[in-house]
This record gives C-alpha cells, structure tokens and sequence, in this order.
C-alpha cells in the first residue's frame, strides 16, 4: 500500500496515451463519484456542445471572407428553423425550392470540384474550420486543371442534402464540409463527406467520410491532402463510397511529405 502523501509514477505507456486523447482517462474520484473540478468541466463541455448544435452560423461574421474571395454563397434547406431542422431531418436532407431556383439560375453546372459548406449540428465547427480547409481545396483543384465550382453554403443541412446538390448541378467530385455532432471533448469538430456525381437514391455507402477536423484531430492541411487523394482515386474509378478505400500507399506519401 502506499501512503496518501506518496505520488505513484505513472507508467510510460499510459503517460503516451493520455498525451494522445482528449478522452477523460485516469481522472481520479473523490468517493464513489468523479473530483469536483472534472465534474464541473464535464458540464461546461456539456454546455459547449449543447450550444454548438442550437446555435447558428452569422454569413457575413463567419463566412464573409469566403463569399469575397470565392463567390461563396447561401441557400437553404426545406427546414424552416434551427428547431424544425432538429425535430425533421428530412427536412434538412432537401433545398428548399428557392434554393433550387437560385442553384439552376446562377451556378455554373458540370463541375469538376465542388465544395459545399453545411452548418450541421455545429455551427463553431464550420466557423472554426473551413477558413482554413476552403482554400487548401481550392488550390489542390487548380493545381490538378480541374474545374472550380462556386461554393455554396447551406442553412439547415444535413448530409442526404447531397444528392439534390448533384442532381441540380452535376459535379463529377463534390465535398460537402459540414458541422459535426459535437462531443464532450470538442464542439470545433468538422467532417468531410466526398461523393463521385452524387444523385437521387445514393446512400451514405455512395460517400466516403472523413471525420474529427479539429485542433486536436486531423489538421485543416491533411484533411485537404486525403480529400484530393480520395476526389482523384474516384475520378480515375468513376465511382465512390464502399468501392473506393484510402490507398496505404497514398497515406504512406502524404505522411512522408509531412516528415512523419
């Protein structure tokens, strides 16, 4: 036994793991329950994460930037409110049909590189985030000779909103970046959803995903670096989804490029 004063080492191993995770490991007690002090920033996170899904993206705060340099621009969903968007999601999975008027109007159609931006259930991940990954996917468009689509932001979005994106403008690639359910250790996290000419009755098994964009997770510049290995994979095999995985070899590239 050792006494109370006494500090036990902790070993090498678990030191790395913690240092490796947000997750709360080895936060000790205070009797049967957790120490005051973890308790109360579990409530804070709680707190942060409850406020992320509820609250709602400013265009010109948060996106304004975009909109100036890449022709960003806002249409929305079926979803009338941020409360109709929670209580309906199929409402959120569909554009409204201004946003279809809008869409067939004034953007150009058959794409190489579309990006799109939905707040999702995390309007500070979209605020945090896609500053940073927009331009990097801009540039890896252009230096691949692809075409740039126009930006679109959508209000209310939820990620089956992809298949009515492709039926109106016909991508051959399109990313949609959008807002992550927030957890406890961050309500900053973005995802990437990539799809080869995404249409009516395509499911998730038609997308692939990359997840955990953050600051503590995958880096606005790898994600862009796996979105365009992942967007050029799928051109050269006309298909995406379960058909299409993230080569090792690619990986192996993109880690030694990173001097990892």
């Amino acid at each position: 036994m050792t006494r109370e004063s006494e500090v036990v080492p902790m070993p090498d191993s678990l030191r790395k793991a913690l240092e490796r995770t947000p997750a709360r490991l080895m936060v000790g007690r205070s009797g049967p329950a957790c120490p005051t002090r973890e308790w109360l920033r579990l409530r804070a996170d709680h707190a942060a994460a409850r406020d992320a899904v509820m609250e709602e993206i400013e265009f010109e705060r948060d996106l304004g930037m975009l909109a100036a340099k890449y022709g960003l621009h806002e249409v929305p969903t079926k979803a009338a409110n941020r409360e109709q968007y929670i209580a309906r999601p199929d409402q959120g999975r569909l554009l409204s049909e201004s946003a279809r008027e809008v869409l067939s109007l004034y953007q150009s159609k058959g794409a190489d590189f579309l990006v799109a931006v939905g707040d999702g259930l995390s309007s500070k991940a979209v605020s945090a985030q896609v500053p940073g990954i927009l331009p990097l996917l801009a540039e890896g468009a252009a230096g691949k000779g692809w075409s740039w689509g126009r930006p679109v932001f959508i209000r209310q979005c939820r990620v089956g909103v992809m298949n009515d994106l492709g039926d109106i403008l016909r991508p051959r690639v399109l990313v949609l970046l959008v807002g992550e359910r927030p957890g406890l250790a961050t309500a900053e996290s973005l995802s990437a959803y990539i799809a080869y000419g995404p249409r009516a009755g395509h499911t998730d098994a038609d997308r692939n995903l990359i997840s955990n964009i953050h600051s503590r997770g995958i880096s606005p510049g790898e994600a862009s670096q796996r979105i365009m290995l992942l967007a050029e994979r799928m051109t050269a095999l006309q298909q995406s989804g379960v058909a299409v995985k993230e080569t090792v070899a690619g990986m192996v590239a993109h880690s030694e490029s990173r001097g990892c």
